[in-house]
This record gives C-alpha cells, structure tokens and sequence, in this order.
C-alpha cells in the first residue's frame, strides 16, 4: 500500500489549482466598494391610511354583485311559464271528492271487492243489513 504523501508521476505533472482565485487584498475593501456602488436609499413613506369604505368596498361590490345575480334569476323564473309540480296536481286530485269517486272508486273491480269482504269474514247480505 502507497503512502498518501506518495503521489504518482502523472498526478505531479497536473497543476494543482481549481481556478478560483481573486486578486490580493479584495475582500480587504470589499465592503466600502459594495456600498458605494449602491444606489441612494429613499425615505421610507408612512404607509397610507385606508378609510373604511376603502376597507369595505370590495365585499359592497361582491354583495351587490351576487344580489343582482338573484334579481335576474328571479326574474327569469317570473318569466317562465307556470306549470304545476307533478306531486301538486297528484295531491289536489286526492283532495277532489269528485275526483275519488268519479275516477278512483270507479276502477275497483266488484270481484276484488267480494274476495277481499269474503277474506275479511264478511258476506255481502251482512253489507246489506247497514244499508
């Protein structure tokens, strides 16, 4: 094994330096260079003070904004042509006694009328005895 202060005759030949070099005393003045070379510092203003309609502007804007929107959606909806929810018509017609007894009661059948009287114990000369 080499010793590491031992080096080969290629690596010798190589120079030794990355590049990186400054001229002597840079740094030394650095500082009193970099200052001079920077623009002059402006007073730093107040900062403004904002009123509270500059403060509340913006949320005004977007209420009235959101509130025209339902104006107009709602004016359109005046608009359109009425026409009845299906369960509205649905529940007005149940509501209807006329309705019931024209449509509904006309479309139960007499068979199924007598078996369920029959299920239920009940014989039509019973029916015929409350009338």
């Amino acid at each position: 094994m080499k010793d590491n202060k031992e080096h080969s005759p290629i690596l010798e030949q190589i120079a030794h330096s990355d590049g990186m070099t400054v001229p002597e005393g840079y740094f030394a003045d650095f500082a009193a260079r970099m200052e001079a070379a920077l623009p002059e510092r402006k007073p730093v203003e107040p900062p403004v003070v904002r009123t509270t309609w500059q403060k509340v502007r913006t949320y005004v804007y977007m209420a009235a904004m959101f509130a025209g929107i339902w104006c107009m959606m709602k004016t359109l909806d005046l608009m359109r042509p009425s026409t009845p929810m299906p369960g509205e018509v649905l529940t007005e017609a149940l509501n209807d006694d006329n309705f019931i007894s024209d449509y509904y009661l006309n479309n139960v059948y007499e068979d199924e009328l007598l078996n369920n009287l029959y299920e239920e114990g009940i014989s039509p000369y019973e029916l015929c005895a409350y009338n």
